[in-house]
């Protein structure tokens, strides 16, 4: 089972990697070029950084409990309390992003409407659905996970 987690984990770091070297390398000079030449808005340049940090910080919570998740499955506790937790925490970090690209969804437009693009505006309800599926997946895994913890300690206590 080792061998899996640890795939797992590695995958999870190389996720990690790219947005963090976005979100310090990137992510400023993006933010400025848009709102101070492209949109002609200086004043926006800082809620649109501290709205992509924000997704930041709940994506890298998410990931941090996605490996404490493979860490408790790696010591055989996958049917336990923390595993709820962990899955749980997911979940609040996945509808966390939704809301925050859903109340982001205004600057699409007005970006779609200065570029001529409509098909720009699709590009962050794809964020928003992909955030909502990852909660609500997280949320059937809990509630599984819920019924299966219920279930081994019932059959414990029969026995």
């Amino acid at each position: 089972m080792k061998k899996q987690t640890i795939f797992l984990k590695l995958t999870l770091i190389l996720f990690a990697i790219p947005v963090l070297a976005l979100c310090i390398f990137g992510m400023p000079a993006m933010t400025e070029e848009l709102s101070v030449s492209y949109l002609k808005m200086p004043i926006l340049q800082y809620p649109v950084l501290i709205g992509i940090y924000a997704t930041a910080i709940a994506y890298f919570g998410a990931l941090y409990q996605a490996f404490k998740l493979l860490t408790l499955i790696d010591r055989n506790e996958a049917f336990s309390n923390l595993s709820v937790v962990a899955l749980k925490k997911v979940k609040y970090c996945a509808y966390t992003i939704s809301g925050l690209y859903f109340m982001s969804l205004p600057l699409f437009y007005v970006i779609a409407d200065k570029d001529d693009a409509p098909g720009l505006i699709f590009v962050g309800v794809a964020f928003i659905i992909a955030a909502m599926g990852i909660a609500i997946f997280a949320t059937i895994l809990q509630k599984l996970l819920e019924n299966a913890i219920e279930m081994k300690s019932e059959i414990e206590l029969t026995v």
